[in-house]
């Protein structure tokens, strides 16, 4: 019989204190359902904030970009536009210059839509900024993008 290793108790409670991702996850997790709360008298989670405001550009974004934009894969983006496109708030077009290639647009309704959401965000954006009580926002934003460019 294989002798089956376990990992000691103190060494949990180690990772739990000191773990990067973690707490960055945890942390991440209670923003957007502080934004989710939020944006949902305009009809939109957060997730929908920040794609619509990847896609509030003069041109139509490539799937590319916006994706390298939010931190996510194109089949991630691909199911995170569905019930934008659904809704009327975007499209996705084919590109003019490569037939094999889509653009994302917000519709007339996604600018409307996406312009009623501003506010909601500002306001709950500012009540975060005030609820971190001391904390540096600009450094953490910067800690966070450091962070993001070395994943």
């Amino acid at each position: 019989m294989a002798h089956l290793s376990t990992v000691s108790f103190e060494t949990t409670l180690q990772v739990r204190d000191t773990c990067l991702c973690l707490h960055a996850q945890r942390a991440a997790r209670g923003l957007a359902r502080r934004f989710d709360e939020a944006l949902r008298p305009a009809g939109l989670t957060n997730g929908q904030f920040s794609l619509m405001m990847a896609l509030n550009g003069p041109e139509p974004a490539t799937m590319g970009a916006a994706a390298t934009l939010l931190g996510t894969d194109r089949t991630t983006l691909t199911g995170a536009l569905k019930p934008l496109v659904r809704q009327g708030l975007a499209e996705v077009r084919v590109d003019g210059q490569d037939r094999r290639a889509r653009r994302i647009a917000l519709t007339p309704q996604g600018r409307t839509r996406l312009a009623a959401a501003l506010p909601l965000w500002r306001e709950a954006h500012a009540a975060l900024e005030v609820d971190l009580d001391g904390a540096d926002p600009a450094r953490i934003r910067r800690d966070l993008q450091s962070l993001a460019a070395r994943a």
